[in-house]
């Protein structure tokens, strides 16, 4: 069906369809050249030669949806040229909330940050907080029409989006296509994750990805700052414990206020009681240790009450550095757990499970008992716990606290369980995939670095483990994903190969967390939006 070309008078506004949805913009005709979801990729509709009409200046066809990473959800198509950023044009905002946005974005596009207004001027960018108490606090509505832009959502965070939005439109093509969007995430954590442990990352590269990912709409960060290589966050309460290439806490609180400008949280990761080994290389008297004298690497004695107080004197430390709502413990490759026989192997842990919890309790129960402990000191700091699914075992007396949300990457681990096994009890999940969403320096233990391809093309949030995706029944449990960094061996790439090799796949699987659906683009032709949008 052809579009029926709309005629501007010389010196008539630009704003004909001030009825926001209603007119043609709203049609049935119009909604049939952008399906729901904004996944049509019809090229822009010829318009027919205009009807007699006095004095004809200029016809516009129907506008097609925007072409942004992540996709947006829902364009509304118009007729009309558009908005293009120039000199002299302003962002206003109706709240002082939007202050951030509202300068973050005018800096972006040469545009002038003009603050509260009420006037309204040609070419503006308005941003605005609505009362729409029952929204999604990260879904917007970006209206392109009569010159100007208008971006609304019940909270900054979503409005931010919008703005993100519009850079990607101005990057890709130069003008913001007439219409009204309305989009929103399927998921709400959309995260990266990152070891800084094992291979030092310079704070400038870390906030580099930060801007990267707040233009993506990621909004989490995590960091995995303890392991047996390397502590790479200055510390006060233990300042003996810390590697020679760290973070200062100064560089910390830029990278988390960078992150708060772009509503991204920045989660921190101590990972205990295994990967332990730089805190145990200078407090040896925690580590470890078989019946036979044997000492398994970054694993603390958690039979041994000092090993508690130095984890909780180092999660108390740093709840003021990581203002964040979630944190996340560990828990993975308890290593006290990974032989046939734990109880035979380390006797103390098995006697320090009876004592703490009865006769019949196990190592498992000892370490589930551990993990919960360490859930309440960073609760008591108004945090929300995660941890690695292999750190949740089967058949314990002692059950892990119903508010830590499951981390799961693997299915390797001895007694491994499926995700449905968690989920089925009523567990959050958040979904780290190693088949898909692991990036391992070195690709030692059959990790391949992860092709965008094959996450853009064959994963959803669903696909939890392996290939295969668990029951619909269960989408709801599952909060989000995160695309992973691990530096086993981290001279295989330097930082700025990392940077250049998690290109594509971060693109792709924000794309799958903004909208599980099929994709309306080709891979190849998702590539090279991603590279017009740089």
């Amino acid at each position: 069906m052809g579009a029926v070309a709309v005629t501007v008078a010389a010196g008539v506004g630009l704003g004909l369809w001030a009825g926001g949805d209603s007119g043609p913009a709203g049609s049935a005709q119009s909604q049939a050249q952008s399906p729901a979801g904004g996944r049509s990729e019809d090229s822009p509709v010829p318009p027919k030669a205009p009807s007699a009409a006095p004095s004809p200046t200029r016809s516009y066809p129907l506008s097609t949806t925007p072409r942004t990473i992540p996709a947006v959800r829902a364009h509304t198509p118009a007729r009309g040229p558009g908005w293009r950023p120039a000199s002299g044009r302003r962002v206003v905002v109706n709240d002082a909330d939007l202050a951030d946005e509202g300068r973050l974005l005018a800096g972006e596009l040469g545009l002038t940050y003009a603050g509260q207004k009420d006037d309204v001027r040609a070419g503006d960018v308005r941003l605005t907080l609505n009362d729409d108490e029952g929204a999604d606090p990260e879904s917007y509505r970006m209206t392109v029409r009569g010159g100007r832009v208008a971006i609304s959502g019940s909270d900054d965070r979503g409005v931010f989006y919008g703005t993100r939005t519009l850079k990607q439109e101005v990057r890709g093509g130069g003008t913001a296509a007439e219409g009204v969007v309305r989009d929103e995430p399927a998921k709400p954590v959309r995260g990266f994750s990152l070891d800084i442990a094992r291979k030092n990352f310079t704070a400038r590269w870390i906030e580099d990805r930060v801007r990267e990912l707040g233009d993506l709409k990621f909004n989490e960060l995590q960091l995995h700052f303890s392991d047996d290589q390397a502590f790479r966050i200055e510390s006060d309460s233990h300042p003996e414990i810390v590697s020679k290439q760290h973070l200062t806490k100064a560089q910390v609180r830029r990278i988390v206020a960078l992150a708060a400008q772009r509503h991204i949280t920045v989660v921190p990761e101590i990972d205990s009681p295994g990967h332990l080994g730089a805190v145990i290389a200078a407090h040896p008297e925690l580590q470890l240790r078989s019946a036979a004298g044997s000492t398994p690497q970054g694993t603390v004695d958690i039979s041994n009450p000092a090993s508690a107080k130095i984890v909780d004197d180092l999660l108390n430390e740093y709840a003021g550095l990581f203002p964040g709502a979630w944190w996340h413990l560990g828990g993975d490759e308890y290593r006290a757990l990974m032989v046939s026989d734990p109880a035979g192997t380390y006797p103390q842990l098995a006697t320090a499970a009876r004592k703490a919890y009865g006769a019949g309790a196990t190592v498992e129960d000892l370490t589930t008992g551990w993990l919960n402990d360490r859930a309440a000191t960073v609760r008591k700091h108004g945090k929300t716990p995660r941890a690695w699914n292999d750190g949740f075992f089967r058949g314990t007396s002692v059950q892990p606290d119903k508010d830590i949300q499951v981390g799961y990457w693997t299915g390797k681990e001895i007694g491994a369980r499926q995700p449905v096994e968690y989920l089925s009890t009523g567990r959050k999940l958040i979904n780290y995939n190693d088949k898909f969403l692991y990036y391992v320096l070195g690709q030692p233990n059959q990790f391949y670095y992860p092709t965008g391809q094959r996450i853009y093309e064959q994963w959803t949030p669903r696909v939890v483990r392996g290939t295969t995706a668990v029951p619909a029944k269960y989408d709801g449990q599952i909060l989000g994903g995160y695309f992973a960094v691990w530096c086993d061996f981290p001279n295989a790439q330097t930082q700025d190969q990392v940077a250049a090799g998690i290109r594509m796949p971060l693109r792709a699987t924000v794309q799958k967390l903004w909208d599980p659906g099929k994709p309306a683009l080709t891979w190849t032709r998702f590539k090279a939006l991603a590279d017009r949008l740089g």
